[in-house]
């Protein structure tokens, strides 16, 4: 009897999950003899048994080069599912849905928290093996997530546009881009194309340091500043009142974690606020674009397509070697896998010695901060 594999996309969308739906069926079907079912718009799709044949050949026709993806998708995960009376766990269902349909593995192309909801499902007893998907790159354990690589080229691309009509309006260009826990595509992208500052969520910021820089280059002529800005870059005065305020009304570590994220979810806005300053510090006229969503949808790059079709032939594989409760990964450009249990509910921030921050201060960008209080040398 052929093995039977479910498999499902969850979290937020990224481009390239489709060639990665198509890879794994594609491999799965080809080469391993394995029947291959879909579950529509995420978890949601497995609690409530929405599924679809994907062994049709017309079924993964086409797909390769488009975005989104064809199985829908859905925040919600198993453990925390929307109800009447509020937040559901609905595991059983989930596991219900997978031996109704005698899978022998399910196979979850997620972000970050479908990467966690995976590994909850694994200790339920389900073979899993998942494929990281992330625009913003936040997923530990792997070099890239699938979704990246066209995020960063249509932020570096969005930034580069705003470049001409900075410099022609003589203002402050803010463009501010996803990243709660990591700076990976605000860094990168900024990087990519020229921005003066560029402010992570890994580096507090301070206000005075920003200014400073771009007052410096008003000092010489440059009239216009373009700084890239993680949605989740706070000041270092604000993290520093957030930090003490959850301390004072917490007990433990883990209560104080929680507090603090409840005090975050207070102070959005952020970039508005800098915008403020900087326009009354420096008499520049400062004006904000906020990408949001867009870097995730279109087309996805060649880069995000090959990554996806490697993701999917090896998760393919680990399927029909029995290696389970696993991410598919690259590292160091080849392919692996990672123990969920050793990723879930972890975030992959910027090491300080990474060689971008080096690059960064290297060709005069500002982070926000002087380049002695990061440890790097002068």
């Amino acid at each position: 009897m052929a093995t039977k594999v479910g498999i499902l996309t969850a979290g937020s969308d990224s481009p390239g999950v489709n060639a990665a739906i198509r890879g794994f069926g594609k491999a799965a079907q080809g080469s391993f003899n394995m029947e291959v079912i879909g579950f529509r718009d995420g978890y949601e799709g497995l609690v409530e048994d929405h599924a679809t044949d994907l062994s049709a050949e017309a079924a993964l026709s086409g797909i390769l080069t488009l975005g989104g993806t064809i199985l829908g998708t859905s925040l919600n995960m198993p453990q925390a599912m929307p109800s009447p009376s509020g937040p559901a766990n609905l595991t059983q269902q989930a596991v219900d849905t997978y031996h109704r349909h005698n899978l022998d593995a399910l196979v979850v192309i997620g972000d970050k928290r479908a990467q966690n909801a995976a590994y909850l499902l694994s200790q339920q007893g389900l073979n899993i093996v998942t494929m990281p998907k992330a625009a913003d790159n936040d997923i530990p354990g792997t070099d890239k997530a699938i979704g990246y690589d066209s995020a960063r080229e249509i932020a570096t691309q969005a930034i580069d546009r705003l470049h001409t009509t900075a410099t022609a309006t003589h203002r402050i260009m803010l463009v501010e881009l996803i990243g709660n826990a990591a700076g990976w595509l605000t860094l990168g992208a900024g990087l990519a194309a020229g921005a003066d500052v560029i402010l992570i969520p890994e580096i507090p910021y301070e206000y005075d340091v920003v200014i400073q820089a771009i007052l410096k280059r008003k000092q010489v002529g440059r009239k216009f500043s373009l700084v890239a800005v993680a949605e989740r870059a706070r000041s270092r005065e604000l993290v520093e009142f957030m930090s003490f305020a959850a301390r004072k009304k917490s007990q433990t570590a883990e209560e104080e974690e929680k507090e603090l994220e409840r005090i975050e979810g207070n102070y959005s806005a952020q970039t508005l606020l800098l915008a403020r300053r900087l326009e009354e510090a420096t008499g520049l006229d400062t004006r904000i674009t906020i990408l949001g969503s867009l870097v995730r949808g279109g087309t996805p790059t060649s880069a995000d397509r090959l990554l996806a079709t490697q993701l999917a032939e090896w998760s393919a594989l680990m399927v029909s070697r029995g290696e389970f409760g696993r991410m598919a990964c690259r590292k160091n450009g080849a392919m692996d896998s990672v123990l969920l249990q050793e990723i879930a509910g972890r975030s992959k921030p910027i090491p300080m010695d990474h060689g971008w921050i080096r690059g960064a201060y290297q060709v005069g960008v500002c982070l926000g901060v002087e380049q002695s209080s990061l440890g790097l040398p002068e």
